[in-house]
């Protein structure tokens, strides 16, 4: 748990009293925890069909399931759906205002909006070219729910979310559905996520959705990727935790806790990829996740910035990930179902004073996960990046007071992250079901300001 004072003073009815906004406490999943606290309502602009498909999943999750804003007793519900992916006028974007309004303002805290939306033609999403024939009304209307949900993100409170799925027809969206309406996805919030087909079929067992499935993590010594081993473990997963020898204590502690191995690599040595492709193949025969998790900082004012501190930071941040993802196209040992996810960074994307080399390096890790995306397909896995905004680690905590104050408030949420929310994110999107998601980029960072 994070050791955030202002927020547990917020709670308190008399320091309310002074003024002081109440920070949410966010609810967070915890196993055999039910997907929501209380009903869903499920609505549809015209002929969606996906309607149907989230209604089953629902009421297979024990959730009751209300149609329309004025059904029930008009009390809260948990969750609030609305597949719009047959929106295709600006009279059908007028009528998910009018489902929205009301439904909204049933959203109970810590509740969840999910819309889904269309492409803005067929040939649309990460692996796909434009199209010459597009029809520009329905193109219009698609990007519009974009700043629909971003706002929507920003006006929802309590702890409550906003996000986007953008589906294609032949979209698998279960695994996707299931993670944004759960308590997995707490810090996830005004995202936008494009999903498409897959071929593989829902766990039958969604409480353990990576049962029989091999994990590898980097940098999982301590922090986000000690999270990363213990919830992927949780999660039914085998983990080979990977960190440098310096931190083989640690890292013995973190994988035996997870029941799996431990790796001591460097990952910027010569012979990285070729030694953690062998391990695997010795142990396991195969991996079908592989979790890019090792970063560092060398912070410097670019006019103050040297090569040292520079390369060091390419090396282990993107040049490890380029030659580690080289290799495994190279060999056979990725699983049909393999998935690559990479840590990122919303440095990545808004950039952070001082932090040229690491913002380079992650915007880097994100121009890689766009362009294997097509080359991993054709062998049907996945790669996608997560970027985290402020969690609270053992770095941040040591930060001055007015900095770290400064990264846990700008956000819609209000407060940082955990660690556990990024491993919850790298769950997601390391399970067989979620073939549909690929190219990606997932902000996990309660909708901050920076690169919103």
């Amino acid at each position: 748990m994070s050791n955030d004072t202002l927020r547990d003073l917020s709670q308190n009815p008399l320091v309310q009293r002074l003024g002081v906004p109440r920070i949410p406490v966010l609810r967070r999943h915890s196993p055999g925890a039910p997907l929501l606290t209380g009903p869903a309502l499920v609505g549809v602009i015209g002929a969606g069909a996906f309607a149907e498909p989230v209604r089953a999943l629902l009421e297979d999750a024990a959730v009751e399931v209300i149609a329309s804003p004025d059904a029930g007793d008009e009390g809260k519900v948990a969750a609030v759906v609305l597949d719009a992916t047959a929106a295709r006028t600006l009279d059908d974007l007028a009528a998910v205002q009018q489902f929205l309004t009301p439904a909204v303002k049933r959203l109970a805290p810590g509740g969840r909006l999910l819309v889904l939306s269309p492409e803005s033609d067929p040939s649309e999403g990460p692996l796909a070219g434009p199209s010459i024939d597009t029809d520009v009304e329905a193109a219009a209307v698609a990007q519009a729910f974009d700043g629909l949900i971003r706002s929507a993100g920003k006006e929802v409170r309590a702890g409550a979310t906003a996000n986007l799925l953008v589906v294609s027809p032949d979209a698998a969206i279960g695994s996707s559905v299931r993670f944004f309406l759960s308590a997995r996805s707490t810090y996830v919030d005004g995202q936008v996520v494009h999903v498409g087909p897959a071929t593989v079929e829902e766990p039958a067992d969604v409480e353990h959705p990576l049962a029989g499935r091999v994990a590898v993590v980097t940098g999982a010594a301590r922090g986000i990727g000690a999270a990363i081993a213990a919830t992927l473990a949780r999660d039914g997963a085998t983990v080979v935790a990977v960190d440098i020898p310096a931190a083989g204590e640690s890292l013995a502690r973190v994988a035996n806790q997870a029941g799996g191995t431990a790796l001591q690599l460097d990952i910027t040595a010569p012979d990285a990829a070729q030694r953690l492709i062998a391990h695997v193949q010795e142990r396991h025969g195969h991996v079908d996740l592989v979790v890019h998790n090792a970063g560092i900082t060398r912070d410097k004012l670019l006019a103050n910035m040297d090569a040292d501190r520079w390369n060091a930071v390419m090396a282990v941040n993107l040049r490890s990930q380029l030659t580690i993802n080289a290799a495994l196209l190279e060999s056979d040992v990725l699983s049909d179902s393999g998935r690559i996810v990479c840590v990122a960074s919303t440095s990545g994307i808004a950039g952070n004073r001082g932090q040229t080399n690491y913002a380079a390096s992650k915007a880097g890790v994100i121009g890689m996960v766009r362009a294997l995306a097509p080359k991993l397909a054709e062998r049907g896995a996945t790669i996608n990046a997560i970027a985290p905004g402020f969690i609270e680690t053992e770095m941040t905590a040591t930060m001055p007071l007015g900095t770290r104050e400064a990264g846990r408030r700008i956000n819609s949420l209000r407060q940082g992250g955990l660690p556990v929310d990024v491993a919850e994110t790298v769950g997601w999107l390391g399970q067989a079901a979620s073939g549909g998601v690929t190219g990606q980029v997932v902000r996990v960072c309660g909708q901050s300001l920076l690169g919103a």
